[in-house]
């Protein structure tokens, strides 16, 4: 990757929102590839970074989502509820820490044999977020709790373990339409269950 610092220039920075997480207007300067300035401006959105982990087991051929309602894709036309592979922010602990303890809060399983497979960012154009993407195996024996995720910061989650084959039905057909589940069933069918299910 090519350092672009000399091509960039931060004219100035407002602050626009600081409720949950930072919206901000950006000026900036871009140097063209013909070497000219072009300003511009933008705004841009900082959540902090996450990460999201697909649990699937090999023997039963099945994998583990969850359900829930996100409110942007509702104001967006969507009125189903999201169905997601479980994820998190970071808030500061390193993205290994931090999805396995939101795969256990969100889905009640123990996630083993953790594996990153990418580092993503979801929508370069206006937010600064890069996700961390994992995939574990899990075991219908090691499920401490029932999952659901945390009634203190407004999550109702709903557990769905389902057949590989199903998921990346659901995929296909548009029930699934979460960019980073659709990544790790795309990367699931490729490397983890010999594609057979694609």
């Amino acid at each position: 990757m090519a350092d672009i610092a000399d091509r960039v220039r931060i004219e100035d920075e407002t602050l626009l929102s600081d409720w949950h997480y930072v919206l901000k207007k950006v000026r900036y300067s871009w140097r063209r590839s013909d070497g000219n300035w072009q300003p511009s401006t933008r705004e841009v959105y900082d959540r902090g970074n996450g990460a999201a982990i697909l649990l699937f087991n090999r023997n039963t051929r099945t994998v583990v989502l969850t359900r829930q309602l996100r409110i942007p894709t509702y104001l967006n036309g969507y009125r189903g509820l999201m169905i997601e592979a479980a994820a998190g922010v970071l808030d500061g602990d390193s993205p290994e820490k931090r999805i396995r303890e939101e795969a256990e809060e969100e889905t009640g399983y123990r996630p083993k044999n953790i594996r990153k497979v990418f580092e993503l960012f979801m929508s370069p154009g206006a937010v600064t977020e890069r996700l961390h993407l994992f995939v574990a195996e899990y075991d219908s024996r090691d499920r401490p709790g029932p999952g659901g995720g945390l009634k203190d910061e407004g999550e109702d989650i709903e557990v769905l373990e389902l057949p590989f084959a199903e998921a990346m039905a659901m995929a296909a057909d548009g029930r699934i339409c979460d960019a980073k589940t659709v990544v790790l069933l795309q990367y699931a069918a490729l490397n983890l269950f010999g594609g057979d299910d694609a």
